[in-house]
């Protein structure tokens, strides 16, 4: 289920010029707040939450994940490409998973390493911060990858409302509206983080087990779902 040609043409449209100053330019921001936040309030456990979790989990993951979610297959279907891919003998369960595949791998490598890091710079990793939010960003990245691939199949203006997904909901009503944050991923991811950190520091307003079951349900959900779209996709092509 997984096709190394796709893969290789899917990790060479994510890379560009264009897609990598973005996937580059977030992770920097963050090391350079981390930087700051540690030269002006030394070892704070408070300051690595904020920033690890307004910036890094609420805001820099969502955006990458919008990246590289839209971006390992919008771009093909707005200019054609994709017709030929799928003329190719290779079924198309195995170019969405593939896709997928390539989308959570960049969106783990651009968001959970730079996380790590600037927890470290923070605070050193005390009361288990860093690794806690490592673990979200990359559980995150998993389900954000499936949501905005599916975005890219269904609409041409996927980098839009996935924005629009990231920097609304999941930034601002995922982290600051009660009824919205049972529904965001951030939510979910987070509960992970606090079960590692323990105490009083991270918190989230969903249970461990249930934010498990949601994750694998929006993360199936949407694969099946792309790989719908897909299908119907290379019909109404054929029939145009």
């Amino acid at each position: 289920m997984y096709d190394p040609t796709v893969a290789r043409l899917t990790y060479r449209a994510l890379l560009g010029r264009r897609r990598a100053l973005i996937l580059f330019a977030l992770p920097l921001l963050l090391l350079v707040i981390a930087v700051a936040a540690r030269l002006f309030s030394g070892a704070d456990d408070q300051a690595a939450v904020e920033v690890l979790g307004s910036f890094g989990l609420a805001t820099m993951v969502p955006i990458i994940g919008v990246v590289a979610g839209t971006g390992a297959i919008g771009p093909e279907i707005d200019d054609g490409s994709v017709l030929y891919l799928l003329a190719k003998p290779v079924k198309r369960p195995t170019i969405i998973l593939t896709k997928l595949i390539v989308a959570i791998a960049v969106t783990m490598a651009f968001s959970a390493i730079p996380t790590l890091i600037a927890g470290f710079v923070l605070n050193g990793n005390g009361q288990q911060i860093a690794v806690a939010y490592t673990v979200a960003a990359l559980v995150a990245s998993v389900a954000y990858a499936a949501i905005f691939l599916l975005l890219g199949t269904v609409t041409r203006h996927a980098v839009v409302f996935g924005l629009v997904y990231a920097l609304v909901w999941e930034a601002l009503f995922g982290s600051l509206v009660p009824g919205a944050r049972t529904l965001s991923v951030q939510q979910w991811s987070l509960s992970l983080a606090e079960r590692i950190a323990g105490g009083d520091l991270i918190s989230s307003d969903v249970g461990l087990p249930l934010s498990v079951v949601l994750l694998a349900a929006v993360t199936g959900l949407a694969t099946w779902y792309a790989g719908q779209k897909l299908r119907t996709l290379k019909l109404a092509a054929g029939e145009g």
